[in-house]
Formats: structure tokens, sequence, C-alpha cells
């Protein structure tokens, strides 16, 4: 759909709202369900066109479509084996020219998984219309976790970094259950070349889109620290087309949380996930929310998969189950936490052992802000440029970020991600009651990284004489990195097998003990989702 195509779409919108007892019953329902969803059917007809759904028993099913999810199929899809792979959210479309995430700093509908209000890392509260938007945020006592609800999982809705963590972080968390030196020399290469990413061009950086990123550098500079250029998984290209007007502005002005839709996020929308269905063997099934897995009893020892197939309105428009030989878990740290710890505590899958739901973490995030000290102004572009590290104390890092959820333009301040070093580590909790797993986060749980975070970034806002209006302190009440709920040699082996059964696998971030060691969890999670899943087709089992 071209601009002026668009703009008639949306035109014709208030007549849809006019006309809606008239037309056929799925728009009519719409209108029941929200005068935006009108809105959002003119906007982005493909996410309500008829959803396929998969062969009632399939050898392999995949539940997510998030990085370890991607991987596991791709790879079990080459190795000849036919793969489902169920995804509760929308299969969302790139059009350089059409608005078809909500803009970050614009919420509405499309940004967010069936809620009614958002407040985000600037305190600011939004109410929202309930729609199956791509952004999932799952609020406990203590601590609220941002994750994906789409096709192509949290590759849609993260900023783009990709950085491999120092050894001795790397080991730290692991604690030699995974060979530091084989990530390092073989998959998290293998990754790399998959996903391409590359640290901002000098061009780009030297844009006005990138003038915040550029005062930050000057800023941890003066305060004796030598900035690093980071990768991101961004095409380049795009971003330019956006500065020269030839695209839609998105990663230019501050967008990435809620998705990139002119396609300058390289998400695995547009390569593993391309990759695997280009083999015929993999399908993706957008609407399939996945509720419950268990195990036929019986010699067949086949998995049983509960499924409620969703309207992106939330409707429901089918219940079913699949059946399948193999089943792959990459519903993300939460999804997949989840679904195990029900499946033990409801006896659907009884043997699971006592590490199931154990060993959850935040990978010690915090966001961070200090006001700008420099006239050199323009908007706040979401591919972060260069992080510090500080070994003081406890290790932790910043990276440069924009100000998620500010308008487009420069609000005088300068954001930073924290990453520390904490072991501190939560655990999910089945109630009987309601069937809700929650997550038990200890009380003052971010305290203590929170602490160590505040004073790397204060060391930073020291040196400079700020010009800026006021910023409060650092923000650990929320993370985009749920990491933990089934580790990596406890709950599983040391490849991801489910110890207690034979064909059950976690492929996520559940299997990472809490922390990436200072560094954006995307890279590790793909990287051990290759290395695990190579192993599992290789031996067979």
């Amino acid at each position: 759909m071209d601009r002026r195509g668009f703009i008639k779409g949306v035109g014709l919108t208030a007549t849809m709202l006019a006309t809606a007892t008239a037309t056929s019953p799925a728009w009519a329902q719409d209108y029941r369900l929200g005068p935006n969803a009108l809105l959002y059917r003119a906007l982005v007809p493909e996410i309500f066109a008829p959803l396929p759904d998969p062969a009632d028993h399939v050898p392999a099913i995949v539940i997510g479509s998030g990085f370890g999810a991607s991987i596991t199929a791709l790879r079990l899809a080459q190795s000849g084996a036919e793969v489902a792979v169920l995804e509760r959210g929308s299969r969302w479309p790139n059009d350089p020219w059409r608005n078809i995430f909500a803009v970050d700093t614009i919420p509405d509908g499309r940004g967010y998984w069936h809620r009614t209000s958002f407040t985000g890392v600037n305190g600011n509260t939004v109410a929202l219309d309930p729609f199956g938007g791509v952004l999932d945020i799952s609020s406990y006592p203590g601590i609220d976790v941002w994750h994906g609800a789409c096709v192509g999982g949290g590759s849609v809705v993260f900023t783009g970094v990709m950085i491999e963590p120092e050894q001795r972080f790397f080991d730290h968390v692991f604690g030699g259950v995974v060979d530091y030196r084989e990530m390092h020399e073989v998959y998290y290469p293998r990754v790399r070349e998959t996903l391409r990413p590359s640290p901002i061009p000098d061009d780009i950086y030297h844009s006005i889109a990138f003038a915040h990123a550029r005062a930050w550098d000057g800023q941890v500079r003066a305060a004796g620290y030598a900035p690093q250029r980071i990768d991101g998984m961004w095409n380049w290209h795009i971003i330019r087309d956006e500065l020269a007007g030839r695209s839609l502005p998105s990663a230019t002005i501050g967008c990435s949380n809620l998705g990139n839709s002119n396609g300058a996020k390289f998400d695995l929308n547009q390569n593993y996930l391309r990759y695997a269905e280009a083999t015929g063997l993999a399908r993706i099934y957008p609407g399939h929310r996945v509720d419950a897995i268990a195990r036929e009893p019986g010699a067949s020892g086949r998995y049983v998969v509960s499924v409620t197939k969703l309207a992106p309105t939330g409707e429901v428009l089918r219940t079913r189950t699949l059946t399948c030989d193999k089943l792959f878990l990459g519903a993300g740290s939460i999804g997949t936490s989840e679904l195990l710890v029900r499946a033990r505590e409801t006896g659907a899958l009884p043997n699971l052992n006592e590490h199931i739901g154990e060993g959850w973490g935040s990978n010690g995030d915090v966001g961070l802000a200090r006001p700008l000290s420099s006239l050199d102004v323009g908007t706040q572009g979401a591919p972060s440029a260069s992080r510090i590290l500080d070994e003081a104390g406890a290790p932790v890092s910043l990276e440069n970020w924009y100000i998620p959820g500010a308008p487009p333009f420069d609000v005088g301040t300068l954001g930073s991600l924290g990453m520390v070093l904490d072991d501190t580590r939560g655990r999910f909790v089945y109630n009987p009651a309601d069937g809700r797993v929650d997550l038990h986060w200890p009380e003052n749980g971010t305290a203590g990284y929170l602490a160590r975070a505040q004073e790397v970034n204060d060391k930073a806002a020291r040196c400079c004489v700020p010009i800026g209006p006021p910023v409060s302190g650092g923000n650990a009440s929320l993370t985009s990195h749920p990491l933990g709920g089934a580790v990596i040699g406890r709950a599983t082996d040391g490849y991801g097998r489910v110890v207690g059964y034979r064909g059950l696998y976690v492929m996520d971030g559940a299997a990472v003990p809490g922390s990436t060691g200072t560094v954006n969890p995307s890279l590790t999670i793909s990287a051990l989702a290759e290395r695990n899943i190579e192993h599992i087709i290789g031996s067979g089992a």
C-alpha cells in the first residue's frame, strides 16, 4: 500500500464506524470490541486474514517464535523434520510507508498484548484499548516483565543489541555447564553469520538522530571511561532511508520497543523464520496460544498440546489439542516456565524435577537517565551506539539508550540501560485456586543492583554541567530481559533436554541462569540454541 492508498484507507475508517452494524459479522464484532479494532483492520488488514491450522499430529512442535524457537525450527527443518511453530501473536508485515505498529511515543492497542493501560519507564500512564499488540507485560509484585507477543518474539520489540559477554562473567553465570570457548569459537560466530549485527556506521552516528549518542559518549569520556561501539541487528540502509525521507521515520525517532514497521530492525521474520519456511518443512501458525502441555499415557509417549486459536481482537476462534513426538519449548522465560510449572503441579508432567520454576533473574536491568550537557540536540534514534563497563564494584555495563516513550524530538535527557552482574533470583509458583503461575521475586530484590547502576550513572553525570531538566534516579521495577525458570544443567541436562522426559526440550531464555553477564541476552540465547539443537539432532534424541 502506497502513501495515497494508506491515507485513503484511514479516511474510510469514519465510514466504517458509522456503518458497522450493516457490515459483515466480522466487522460488526470488531466494532463491539472497540472502535479502534475497525481502524486496525484498515491499517493492518494482513493480521485479520484467516489463520491456518496445523495438523492434529506433527512430528515436532515448537512453541514460540523468538530467538531460540526460530533457530530450533530452522535446524529441525534442515534435518528433514516436519515442524509446526505455534505463536500466540500476529504476524505483522513490513512496509516503508505504513505505520503498522503503534508509534512508541503515542501507543495504542497495536503496541500491547490485551492491556487497558501502560506505564512506561518515564512514569507516564496511557489508556489503551485491549488488542493483540506486539509487546506483553507480565506484572508481578516488585517487578514488571516485558516480552514479545508476535511472530518473531523478542526480536521485534528489542533494541537490536547483540553483544558477547566477557568469559569471566559467562563462566560465573553458567558455572561450567556450558563451555565458553566452544560458544566463542563456534556458536556466537554462527549466529552472527545469520543475523549480521554490526556497529553503527559513522555517517549515521554523526546524523541529527544520534546527537544524544554523541553527547552520551562525551559524558562518559569525561568521567574516565572509554566507550566501545556495540553491534546492533539493524538494516543501516533503511535507517539512511529514514534520514533521507525515503521511508517513514521509525528507528531514527526513538521507535523500537513496539517494533519497526519499515523493516529497519533485522528481526527474525527476515532471517531464521524466513529460512525455516523456505525449507518447505516448517510452518508458522500465528494466533495459536498454547495453554497447557501434557503427555499421553501408554506406550506412544506423544506430547499433548492444548491450543486456543485467537483473533487479533482476542476473540476465541477455536480450542483443540495437538500431538507431537517431540516438543520444543521456546515461549520465552515467562511462557516456558509457566507451562512447565503448571504441568508439574497439575500432574500433567509429574516427573519434572524440583528445579523447574527456579533460578529466574532480571539480568540486572536498570533504566537510567541524566541531563544532557550539550547544545547539540536532535531526535533520539533507537539503535544503541556504545557501552561502558565498570568493575570497581559489582560489574556493571551502561549502554547508550534512547528515552522510551518520549516525544520524537530530543527532550534534553540522556538514557542508559544498566545491566549489573547480580545473583538475585526469583521462582515461579503455581496457584491452584486460579491456575495462575506467579513469579515470587524477593522483597527489595532490585535494591542492590539498582544502587550499583546508579553509582556509575551518577559518576558520568557529575563530570558535566547539567543544562537540562532535573532527572529522577534509576528504575529497576521492570526488565525486558527475563531469564531462567528452567535452567540448563538443573531443570535440563547440559543441552536443554528436560530431566525426566524424553523428547521434551527447553530452547530459549528460560534455560539461561538469570543473567548473561552485563550484556543483552539475545546473542547468548541464540548461540545456546544453535549449540543445543545441533547436539540434539546429532545424537538423535
